[in-house]
């Protein structure tokens, strides 16, 4: 019984020559871990090519014919796995075929088994063997779309901020168009203040327009000129026509079309406060927020003398735990302060922990109906209380209260 099947090498113009309905790069066909060893056995397929990945449930006897119908042929290059062996099947230039048979060790064997029927392999979005040209330039794949190791937790970031990206699409697009979805006269809007290198706006753009297919125009602002000018020219080079980049602060920059969806990465300190107010202040539909080095209720809770009455006493004793406490405290209120402003939100782990301690996303959606102002009010004496037990102040209160 076949247990994974992987076609590469494709010979020139598939679908021209009516071999199949894409000119797919390659293809992975493997067993579903859940599925029996019987004839009952169905099969994900994934079919790549050089900018979409195609997913199809295929039965035992459809993944064998298909099998049988391209190795070799369709694709120069095909390794089959079954229980007991490995085939590989090669072609040359002239069409001939050869066959390598490698009978699998016992040991190895059940080790293939077990890999095959219980290990469900992560199914990022943009996926690996597929050169997506900004991560080739900027050298997280090789041309041959290969992940090099050193950018590996890159990778993985980049794939987990577009399935947050992904999740708030349809409430974004029926907040912006009702049912219309958006058009090449109403694309949608995007900013992201602090882009810096960039890495992300190019995934989200090229998720959206490249493999979505949704118009959008998105904004990288950024004060390092230097940044800002290395993207532009990135942008250019790969025909990005809908993705733009200024130098700027989020604080007085005036964006042409007010955003859709903020997005606001690691913008430092009360940085992160401005960008959230802007979003708030122009109805954004949609806002995700990394927060950084929240030094400003820790800079005043250091100065302060909390009294030992106070409920935040221990916490305020040593620097580090202040440190991480204040920061939570920070993060908490803006939940707070967003909720206030209309948006129902989420606190989100944004990478593995053990990459980085500054790993919450705040992810906030404009609320659709009426506004429930007994949730606003419960919400703003929460924040009020707070602030008032550590003795401190907020930027984001402030500029939300002007």
């Amino acid at each position: 019984m076949i247990l994974s099947v992987t076609f590469s090498k494709p010979v020139k113009n598939i679908q021209e020559q009516g071999l199949l309905d894409r000119d797919y790069i390659k293809i992975r066909i493997q067993k579903n871990p859940s599925s029996s060893l019987t004839a009952k056995a169905t099969y994900s397929a994934e079919f790549f090519t050089q900018k979409q990945a195609f997913h199809k449930s295929m039965t035992q006897t459809e993944a064998e014919d298909f099998y049988k119908k391209h190795a070799g042929t369709t694709f120069k290059n095909t390794v089959c796995r079954t229980e007991s062996e490995e085939i590989t099947s090669m072609a040359n230039r002239h069409g001939e075929i050869k066959t390598i048979t490698k009978k699998l060790s016992a040991q190895t064997a059940a080790k293939e088994n077990k890999k095959n029927l219980f290990n469900k392999k992560k199914n990022y979005i943009l996926q690996e063997g597929i050169p997506v040209p900004f991560l080739v330039k900027l050298g997280v794949m090789t041309k041959e779309g290969k992940v090099i190791a050193q950018k590996y937790d890159k990778f993985r970031q980049i794939n987990r901020f577009l399935e947050f990206i992904d999740d708030i699409i349809p409430d974004v697009t029926k907040l912006c168009t009702g049912q219309e979805g958006f058009t090449e006269e109403r694309p949608l809007h995007i900013a992201d203040f602090g882009c810096g290198k960039s890495y992300l706006t190019f995934a989200v753009y090229y998720f959206l327009k490249e493999l979505k297919k949704i118009p959008v125009e998105i904004t990288g602002l950024d004060l390092k000129e230097e940044v800002i000018k290395e993207c532009s020219s990135l942008a250019k080079e790969f025909g990005y026509t809908g993705l733009n980049f200024y130098i700027g602060d989020v604080a007085e920059f005036s964006y042409k079309n007010p955003p859709d969806i903020m997005i606001t990465l690691h913008a430092c300190d009360t940085a992160t406060d401005y960008a959230l107010n802007y979003a708030a202040s122009h109805d954004a539909k949609a806002i995700l927020s990394v927060p950084c080095c929240q030094h400003e209720i820790n800079l005043q809770l250091e100065k302060t003398k909390l009294t030992e009455e106070s409920p935040f006493a221990s916490l305020n004793r040593w620097g580090i735990i202040r440190e991480r406490f204040a920061a939570l405290a920070t993060d908490a209120l803006r939940g707070e302060l967003l909720e206030q402003s209309g948006y129902s939100v989420q606190m989100l782990e944004f990478i593995d922990m053990s990459h980085t301690p500054k790993n919450i996303l705040i992810r906030a959606v404009k609320k659709q109906g009426q506004a429930n102002p007994e949730a606003a009010e419960k919400s703003k004496a929460r924040s009020q209380t707070l602030l008032s037990q550590l003795k401190a102040e907020q930027t984001l209160v402030k500029l939300l209260q002007k």
